[in-house]
């Protein structure tokens, strides 16, 4: 049963987000001031720099392990979303999984439409192979769009035979822009965060008015999933995009690949990024850095150390 505290969070998310999709740059200000409600923690180190192009940012906890890097690419429909406003986040991942964490400010839409976020992401990830001699100590993360894009980037790297990261994490992702899975019907009375409107737009948005949204860089779960290194997903119950999840764990499987599917009983979209005043998202966020440890272990993080990689 979810706690008392989500009870009280549904009520107010409800009119949090009356913000209209139809203007951009309305669904940019209230992302953002809902974010802002969330200040990261005063002692989280937070580095930025620009990687071949793209402005990214190391956000690092006490105790976080040079070599070990999360790379995460924020949510927001490849419309709104900043490194500013998941600094929080970013930061309760580095506490739990004791590693550097890396945002990635890729390009939006509409001003970027697709391809661009993918180019960022294959940019930033071919310059942390550089930067870190290789991505044996890294895991891929990403929320909601973020998700897509983080699925999307192991694709691309995987086609062009690039070095892969140990393990990727998606939290709430979005995976078909085709909006084709049965939980955008039975499903969307459930959650406040997505409506099919908004999310309709920001695809439109992102795709521009002839993209494909079948394409498997746009939409990933379109691609081919053999290859890819072990994958966490983590979804609630209660999500309108539940099936750009669950079906997205079914292929992977299906293709050989080793395959998590965390679901969260009642969830509603991205609750991890309420962390600061849910339980369910702290817990969220303890099987996540459970999982980052595992898949990059201190031996290994000991046996590759470079002194010249913890630089930032």
């Amino acid at each position: 049963m979810p706690s008392p505290e989500f009870a009280m969070f549904l009520k107010s998310l409800k009119e949090s987000l009356k913000t209209s999709y139809e203007s951009v740059e309305a669904s940019r200000d209230g992302w953002e001031a809902i974010a802002a409600r969330f200040p990261p923690a005063s002692d989280l180190v937070c580095t930025p720099e620009v990687a071949d192009g793209v402005p990214v940012e190391w956000v690092t906890a006490p105790g976080a392990e040079p070599q070990r890097v999360v790379l995460y690419f924020h949510g927001g429909g490849y419309v709104m979303g900043s490194i500013q406003s998941y600094r929080e986040l970013a930061g309760r991942l580095s506490r739990a999984s004791a590693a550097r964490v890396l945002l990635v400010g890729y390009r939006l839409a509409p001003e970027h439409p697709f391809p661009a976020a993918v180019d960022d992401a294959v940019t930033v990830s071919r310059w942390l192979t550089r930067r870190l001699g290789g991505l044996g100590q890294v895991v891929f993360g990403g929320d909601s769009a973020g998700g897509g894009l983080n699925l999307a980037a192991l694709v691309s790297l995987r086609d062009a035979r690039d070095a892969l990261p140990a393990a990727a994490f998606f939290i709430s992702a979005s995976t078909d822009l085709a909006k084709t899975g049965d939980s955008i019907r039975t499903r969307a009375h459930l959650d406040p965060i997505v409506q099919l409107p908004s999310t309709v737009a920001h695809a439109k948005r992102y795709l521009g008015e002839n993209g494909d949204p079948t394409n498997p860089l746009a939409s990933p779960f379109y691609a081919p999933m053999d290859g890819l290194p072990p994958l966490l997903i983590m979804v609630g119950t209660h999500e309108m995009l539940y099936d750009d999840s669950a079906r997205v764990a079914d292929k992977a499987r299906l293709a050989g690949v080793d395959v998590t599917l965390d679901v969260a009983e009642e969830m509603v979209h991205i609750w991890p990024f309420f962390a600061a005043i849910l339980p369910e998202g702290r817990e969220a966020i303890d099987r996540i850095g459970a999982f980052v440890t595992t898949h990059t272990p201190n031996d290994h993080v000991a046996a590759s150390a470079d002194p010249a990689a913890g630089r930032v």
